[in-house]
């Protein structure tokens, strides 16, 4: 392994090496720095412990057999501190029978290796589970769906592309209403139906290489070709406002509107939620900015929420 490639890999990470042979600590750690990480270690699982309320490292490598604390223990306390939950943890064990594994997993471990292990099968290990980490931080943790800096890479690609593309920004109509009246329970459940029903469309009437991504709260994207705009935002509306229903009383659903009062006491009507669809595309004129798609799909997006029920609204002006 290069010098250069050892510094992209493990660059920006920190690993905890939690020990009590020192010759195993050493190996290991030469092993991780050789390939860019930076290694803190721990002796036992107390020094270990004393030393998370000091920094919190991107992985632990953590022995099972050690004296006064075992490993199981010490993955306990690591999934109860503060900052600790998400921190990957890789036991160490000598054992390979699956009754010790089975209670690593269970105290909370993530993955395990069997000593005796090669650097091969260590660095593997620790590279795949960062690699799963970095994946997960960059999804919507209520829907699953990439978050804004895979949002923005979708744009940018696309804008820099001689191909044609549409973006369609998507948005709820009265979902703040709702939230307020059937709270905020109900109110995820609202935009995991938005999600559902966006990933269905996009599947069943979109193409290879489409998108869709969460932007936060009600907001969402999908990155589509021009040509099948109408039938995925087609999907999008009928799946929508047939499957919307279901969140509501029949009370509510009878008068076609929910009521909510504001700060002043005032008695508001909102009607159903419906969905408001922006598309901004390079179909009919070139776009060279991916702050230039977020300025227009605003424009849109206003427009589109100015009409009535469930509606999507293209771009078509020329340059």
């Amino acid at each position: 392994m290069s010098e250069l490639t050892a510094e992209r890999e493990g660059a920006g990470k920190t690993i905890l090496v939690v020990d009590d042979d020192k010759n195993i600590r050493k190996i290991i750690a030469a092993n991780l720095e050789l390939a860019g990480y930076r290694v803190l270690a721990a002796s036992s699982g107390l020094a270990a412990l004393e030393l998370l309320d000091v920094q919190m490292p991107d992985l632990i490598l953590l022995d099972v057999m050690m004296p006064v604390m075992d490993g199981y223990e010490v993955c306990r306390r690591v999934r109860s501190h503060p900052v600790g939950t998400h921190v990957p943890v890789i036991m160490l064990t000598a054992k390979g029978e699956s009754e010790d594994k089975v209670l690593g997993l269970d105290a909370g471990a993530d993955d395990y290796i069997t000593k005796p292990f090669g650097p091969a099968e260590l660095l593997a290990r620790v590279k795949a589970k960062l690699r799963r980490v970095a994946v997960d931080a960059a999804l919507q943790p209520l829907t699953r769906l990439p978050g804004n800096l895979s949002i923005e890479d979708a744009i940018k690609r696309r804008v820099a592309s001689p191909e044609k593309w549409a973006i369609l920004y998507l948005d709820l109509d009265n979902f703040k209403a709702f939230n307020d009246v059937y709270g905020f329970m109900h109110g995820d459940e609202a935009i995991k139906l938005v999600a559902a029903v966006v990933v269905e469309a996009v599947r069943e009437q979109g193409g290879p290489g489409d998108f869709v991504g969460h932007i936060g709260g009600d907001d969402f994207i999908v990155a589509t070709q021009p040509h099948m705009v109408d039938a995925v935002c087609g999907a999008i509306i009928r799946n929508f406002d047939t499957r919307i229903r279901a969140l509501y009383t029949d009370r509510d659903l009878r008068q076609g509107y929910i009521e909510t009062r504001d700060r002043r006491g005032t008695l508001n009507r909102y009607p159903i939620m419906s969905i408001s669809i922006a598309v901004v595309s390079n179909e009919h004129r070139p776009i060279n900015s991916h702050h230039l798609v977020g300025e227009m799909a605003a424009e849109l997006k206003r427009h589109a929420k100015s009409m009535p029920g469930s509606t999507y609204v293209k771009d078509k002006r020329r340059q």
